[in-house]
């Protein structure tokens, strides 16, 4: 007989499966600036082809590293230039770039290479994951679930909040006189939890305002991204 709390959390993916419209969307993050004269067409790319897919979760990281040359992104954050960091040393790179589009954790990827992103999005997509995870909104808080159906390792849960949209308009750097329409765009990401997979995990996190919330589970190191899930 499984025990309660296991059933109780089976129920609760069983009717969570029923509403939640992207219950395996694959996770892509794009490493953009204002400052990099080669980011805007892949900016293009994210807000047309990947920010309003159900099957995908599109966050965009701006990164702080160009600032120096002359204009300062606003949505750039110190945490995100050393998240980018982080994936590079997990695979043995020794340089990080702009625009660069990281796959589930695992596959990098220049980000104006449109080509390459879908195909390794059907590869993602083709694959079982032996992690779940939902998440609601209860008021002004997130509730995340979560199972495994095999243990991967010590994973950690992110919360990640995003502004669906904003347009800039860059006065100075590479990019001056242009007006560029950003989507998605990261405006919080921190580590809520760790779980060894062993046992349904569940956990509440506050989430005041309107602005979407995801719940991604990933290796600890920044290996893979496991499963996301999220409430808009």
């Amino acid at each position: 007989m499984k025990p309660l709390a296991t059933l109780m959390t089976l129920g609760w993916f069983a009717l969570a499966g029923a509403v939640q419209a992207d219950s395996h969307p694959v996770v892509v993050e794009l490493f953009t600036s204002q400052g990099c004269s080669s980011c805007p067409p892949a900016d293009a790319f994210f807000e047309k082809e990947l920010a309003g897919r159900e099957d995908v979760i599109a966050l965009a990281l701006h990164v702080d590293y160009w600032d120096y040359l002359g204009w300062k992104d606003n949505f750039a954050n110190p945490a995100f230039t050393k998240r980018q960091k982080n994936y590079a040393r997990a695979a043995g790179h020794r340089m990080v770039y702009t625009p660069q589009i990281i796959i589930g954790g695992r596959d990098h990827v220049v980000g104006n290479h449109p080509e390459e992103v879908e195909a390794l999005l059907k590869a993602h997509e083709a694959t079982d994951s032996p992690v779940m995870v939902e998440i609601k909104r209860v008021g002004e808080r997130v509730e995340i679930e979560a199972m495994a159906v095999e243990t991967p390792g010590q994973m950690l849960i992110h919360l990640v909040r995003y502004a669906p949209q904003d347009e800039v308009t860059i006065k100075r750097g590479e990019n001056a006189g242009r007006q560029v329409r950003y989507t998605n765009i990261v405006t919080d990401w921190h580590v809520i939890a760790e779980w060894d997979g062993r046992a349904p995990l569940h956990i509440e996190a506050p989430a005041a305002g309107d602005a979407p919330v995801v719940a991604l589970v990933q290796s600890k190191g920044n290996g893979p991204i496991w499963a996301a899930a999220r409430v808009k």
